[in-house]
């Protein structure tokens, strides 16, 4: 069984107080094998060094910014580790930038001002995920949803859908338009 102290966490930020800030508030919730980057470039060659089973990046960085880092663990063909979770740390929370971090594939979202609780909920919820990652030619990361929606009514496109006109009268049991 892995425990908190068992992980090693990457923390991506360009702004040495918060890497500092960051590091304290893991190591205070037991996580100890943290290591620090100052750029994208030094956190992929940390990366390439040793595992790495969480990263925590920060959005607004130079040279790289965490989106184009994001897009660089997940899609370059040395990456590492393209499904390691990926915690995006940002002040800029409007729903056009969440939804642009999701589709550069960040596994999670935690907001500025930081909280240790809102920390941990979010280190929780991605080292527990179990959705399955997704390989478009526009896309890679963890499926963008987190389940089925009871009220969806359209089209089925998975490939593990049931095919219209296969002839085949099964229906999944996760598809939740035939529940009652």
């Amino acid at each position: 069984m892995t425990t908190l102290n068992d992980i090693h966490v990457l923390v991506v930020d360009d702004n040495k107080q918060m890497r500092f800030l960051v590091r304290c508030l893991l190591r205070a919730g037991g996580i100890s094998k943290v290591t620090e980057a100052a750029t994208g470039g030094e956190a992929f060659e940390v990366m390439g060094d040793r595992p790495v089973d969480l990263i925590i990046v920060d959005w607004k960085m130079a040279p790289v910014d965490g989106l184009a880092f994001t897009r660089m663990v997940r899609r370059n063909h040395d990456s590492p580790n393209p499904y390691v979770p990926i915690l995006m740390l940002t002040a800029h929370t409007e729903a056009s930038r969440v939804a642009a971090a999701r589709d550069a594939g960040v596994s999670g979202f935690v907001r500025k001002p930081i909280s240790a609780q809102l920390l941990f909920e979010r280190i929780s919820t991605v080292l527990t995920d179990t959705r399955m990652f997704v390989s478009t030619t526009g896309f890679f990361g963890p499926d963008r949803r987190f389940g089925q929606d009871p009220h969806y009514a359209g089209p089925l496109r998975r490939e593990s859908d049931k095919r219209e006109g296969s002839g085949d009268d099964a229906f999944d049991v996760d598809d939740l338009r035939w529940s009652a």
